[in-house]
């Protein structure tokens, strides 16, 4: 069954660095699937941050973090990577990895367009960070 653990949160003052990993099983990144990073605020409600095509890299950033955080995949790892640069304090939230079987490159392309929480079926448990001095 498919499997999503994140990892690398933590506690960082801002203006710091951290990267998260997303380690999944029961499938293959080789696969035309669009890996998410979505993020939830206490009292907010859950939103994107980051989607990327898992076959051919194919990726977005929500306007909020833009410049500023990047999201990867390593096929070889079957891994997905969230490197947040510049963290802010409005950065604190469970980050979520989350995945989607899409099957061709046109449906990989509208979904990670559009990055909702929607879309996606499988779901890690989320890793904590906290942005604070």
């Amino acid at each position: 069954q498919v499997q999503l653990v994140e990892s690398g949160g933590g506690l960082v003052q801002p203006g710091e660095s951290l990267t998260l990993s997303c380690a999944a099983s029961g499938f293959t990144l080789e696969g035309f699937y669009v890996m998410g990073w979505f993020r939830q605020a206490p009292g907010k409600e859950r939103e994107a941050v980051a989607c990327i095509s898992t076959h051919d890299g194919t990726r977005m950033h929500a306007p909020s973090v833009e410049g500023r955080f990047v999201v990867s995949r390593d096929k070889a790892k079957n891994t997905v990577y969230l490197r947040m640069d510049s963290l802010k304090p409005e950065g604190t939230a469970v980050y979520y990895c989350s995945a989607v079987l899409q099957g061709n490159p046109s449906r990989t392309l509208v979904t990670v367009t559009a990055c909702g929480p929607s879309s996606f079926g499988s779901w890690g448990q989320g890793t904590q960070v906290t942005v604070s001095s």
